[in-house]
């Protein structure tokens, strides 16, 4: 699982990055947005009995896998146990989960009280001052519960200094990944996280329609990006930085630092993202500006909803997650592209997992043996693109039901209707 931030904000340097969630927007964008009314107040978040749910599953599986502890550091991990959002820093926040009883919670003594305030399960509390270790904190803990000798399970998220402190305050603790325990809690979603990836894939199409009518010839990235924001924030969500890629960089997943303006007949491509109450969307749209698309537009366009389809005709209870990207690049060989990542073609996996982070475990792409289960959710986003032209990605999720795939965002039929 991954700690708050996206592969986005690589091309944000100097005025993009001034773009990010909470900084400020100019008034002309503010003034898009006018007239919208949140979409979200209604929500429901995710209440203290599913964290103690969530607890108890992973106290099972724990048994199940001679687990006696994990250790589980600030980020998405520990507020999906516990309620507690909170970043990481030098100064060290985390949870040890033991396999029975309460868990432990350290922090330093002058965050104790932001701590408590958002802490969703009964828990022990335990501060360190600047001068103290908040890893002898956590072998004391491990002493009084008899697991001083036990396994440890470590979230994959954890920073080394962290690892290295329990390795050093508690040395005959044998040391081992987290992920049995982890993911087999946050792969499956519940149904109030699917109502809340629901509702947010529905505000991020919503504003995607708000602001398509409004882009202008001469915009910038950056204006494109500005109006997306304020109208997500408008719409009641949390934006993250997005992507806006005109013309030639969108032949580039991720885009390219070279300024572009939007033109007549040429392509824009978004993908962007947004949260509520902690769960994410994340979707892309292809468009062409100004005048209907060419032909060579058009064909990839149709081509990468072909690939969408495939992979949602693979993706079945009980198949590895690998073969919906295998798939989709063995369709895109017999249209002549690749073959495997090569350029034109796609560079880059069919799907992620996404959940309370825009990427997490796990993906779909080639090699990946774990099982689809009913409760996961991926993206799917086999984009084709062709480098020194242009490029298309359409990306929209989806979660397993026990009869298969349900979209949380419809794709669009046709580059004619983008957003539709």
């Amino acid at each position: 699982m991954q700690q708050r931030a996206n592969r986005r904000q690589f091309l944000f340097g100097s005025g993009l990055l001034a773009l990010s969630a909470m900084a400020p927007l100019p008034a002309w964008a503010k003034d898009v947005a006018q007239g919208l009314t949140p979409m979200t107040a209604n929500a429901r978040p995710i209440q203290p009995e599913e964290h103690r749910a969530r607890l108890a599953k992973a106290q099972r599986l724990m048994q199940a896998q001679g687990i006696g502890a994990i250790l589980v550091e600030a980020g998405s991990s520990l507020l999906y146990f516990t309620g507690i959002d909170w970043w990481r820093s030098e100064r060290l926040t985390a949870a040890v989960i033991p396999v029975e009883g309460d868990i432990l919670v350290v922090t330093p003594a002058f965050e104790e009280p932001s701590i408590r305030e958002s802490l969703a399960v009964p828990a022990d509390v335990r501060v360190w001052q600047e001068d103290e270790s908040p890893s002898a904190l956590i072998a004391g803990f491990l002493r009084e519960r008899k697991l001083d000798k036990a396994t440890i399970g470590v979230e994959e998220t954890v920073r080394f200094f962290a690892v290295n402190g329990l390795r050093q305050a508690s040395p005959d603790v044998q040391i081992v990944s987290a992920n049995p325990v982890v993911r087999g809690c946050r792969m499956i979603k519940s149904p109030t996280e699917l109502a809340l990836m629901q509702l947010a894939a529905d505000v991020q199409v919503a504003a995607y329609r708000h602001i398509a009518p409004r882009i202008e010839r001469g915009m910038s990235q950056q204006d494109l990006r500005a109006m997306l924001l304020a109208t997500v924030r408008a719409l009641g969500a949390t934006a993250d930085e997005g992507l806006v890629l005109i013309g030639e960089s969108s032949a580039y997943p991720h885009g390219s630092a070279t300024p572009r303006r939007v033109a007549d007949g040429e392509i824009i491509l978004f993908d962007a993202g947004l949260g509520i109450h902690g769960y994410q969307a994340d979707i892309s749209r292809t468009m062409v500006f100004g005048r209907p698309a060419d032909k060579r537009q058009r064909l990839l366009f149709d081509q990468v909803r072909s690939g969408q389809e495939i992979a949602m005709q693979a993706a079945r209870v009980g198949a590895p997650a690998g073969s919906v990207d295998d798939a989709v690049r063995r369709h895109y060989e017999s249209l002549g592209y690749g073959p495997g990542y090569k350029l034109p073609g796609t560079s880059h996996r069919t799907g992620h997992g996404i959940g309370m982070d825009v990427h997490e475990p796990v993906n779909l792409v080639h090699g990946e043996t774990t099982p689809l289960a009913p409760g996961m959710c991926f993206s799917n986003e086999p984009g084709i693109y062709i480098p020194g032209a242009f490029g298309v990605r359409i990306e929209d999720c989806f979660y397993m039901t026990a009869d298969g795939p349900r979209w949380f965002s419809k794709p669009p039929a046709s580059i004619d209707q983008p957003f539709a």
